[in-house]
C-alpha cells in the first residue's frame, strides 16, 4: 500500500529504519504489538497496526482509517455447551493474550472475572486448568473445535490493520504537552492511503450510448459525484465515464448492455484524490 501510495519501503525485512527523502518521511518497522505505544508517546507521527493490538495496548491513540487487510474477529470461547451468554462469563477466569482488551470488555458490562493473561496459543489453557474460558482471534474454528471448545455470545471485536495517531489533546489540555503537530506530511500520507483504498475499492467504466437513452444509463452509473457525459461525432450518440464499485463491475456492465449501450470498456484505477 505504501508503494501505491508513492512512497519508498524497504527491500530487505532486515532494516529497521529507512528514510524516504523525496517524501520527507522516515519509516520504522516495529512489532506489531509496540506500535501504538510508539505512537501513543508521540514518538512517531503514524503507524500502522491492528485494532485489537490499538486497544489492548491502552495507548493514547486513536484510529484514523481502516485499511481493509489483517482481518480477524474476536470472541470468546468455552468447553461445548458450558456457556451462553457473556453473562455466564461472571466469576470464572478467561484466558487471552489479550488481557486489556478483554478487561475492559467485561468492565464495560459489569462483569467481574479473572483475566488470565498468556503468550502465544490459549486454546489448551481449560484443559490444563488454567482458566474456565478463553477470548481469542477466530478464523475457521477448527482449533478450538480440536480443543473441545465453542463460541458464544456476540464477537469481542472485529479486527483490522488500521492506522493510527495520537489521540489530539482537548482545546482545555496544557499545549505543551507534547502532542504531534497537525503538519501538512502527516495529512498527505493520510490522503494518499485513501486514495489507494479507494483505487482497489473502484474502476472506471467508459460506454458508448444512445442520445435518448443516456439517464437510464447513467442511473446505472451516477459516479461518486456525476457521470462524465461527452458528445460524439454521430449526434445520436454520447460517451459516458464512470466511476463504478469493482465488486459490481460485470453485474453493471450486463445491465448496460440491456439497456443499449456498446463499446463497454472497463479500467483499474491505479491512484485517486477525492
Amino acid at each position: 500500500m505504501m508503494k501505491e501510495a508513492g512512497y519508498a519501503q524497504r527491500r530487505d525485512t532486515k532494516e529497521l529504519v529507512l528514510t524516504d527523502v523525496d517524501n520527507g518521511v522516515e519509516f520504522f518497522y516495529l512489532r506489531p504489538r509496540d506500535v501504538a505505544v510508539y505512537v501513543g508517546a508521540g514518538t512517531v507521527d503514524l503507524g500502522i497496526t491492528g485494532r485489537d493490538l490499538l486497544l489492548d495496548s491502552g495507548s493514547t491513540a486513536e484510529e484514523v482509517l481502516s485499511l481493509g487487510f489483517g482481518g480477524s474477529t474476536f470472541r470468546y470461547a468455552a468447553p461445548a455447551g458450558s456457556m451462553q451468554s457473556v453473562a455466564d462469563i461472571h466469576g470464572r477466569r478467561v484466558a487471552t493474550s489479550y488481557a486489556g482488551l478483554v478487561g475492559h470488555h467485561l468492565h464495560d458490562r459489569g462483569i467481574e472475572a479473572e483475566v488470565v493473561r498468556l503468550d502465544g496459543a490459549v486454546e489448551t489453557a481449560v484443559t490444563l486448568g488454567v482458566a474456565d474460558l478463553i477470548a481469542d482471534v477466530v478464523e475457521t474454528g477448527t482449533t478450538l473445535r480440536n480443543a473441545g471448545l465453542e463460541v458464544f455470545g456476540e464477537p469481542i471485536l472485529r479486527s483490522e490493520a488500521v492506522l493510527i495517531r495520537r489521540t489530539q489533546p482537548s482545546a482545555a489540555a496544557d499545549a505543551s504537552d507534547g502532542a504531534v503537530a497537525d503538519d501538512a506530511a502527516v495529512d498527505t500520507l493520510c490522503r494518499r492511503l485513501h486514495g489507494v483504498l479507494v483505487a482497489r475499492r473502484y474502476v472506471l467504466v467508459d460506454y458508448d450510448c444512445p442520445a435518448e437513452l443516456v439517464e437510464q444509463a447513467v442511473a446505472v452509473t451516477p459516479g461518486l459525484e456525476s457521470p462524465t457525459v461527452s458528445p460524439l461525432r454521430d449526434p445520436a450518440w454520447v460517451a459516458v465515464r464512470s466511476m463504478v464499485p469493482r465488486r459490481s463491475t460485470n453485474a453493471v456492465m450486463d445491465e448496460l448492455y440491456r439497456i443499449g449501450a456498446r463499446a463497454i470498456l472497463v479500467t483499474d484505477i491505479a491512484a485517486c484524490r477525492l
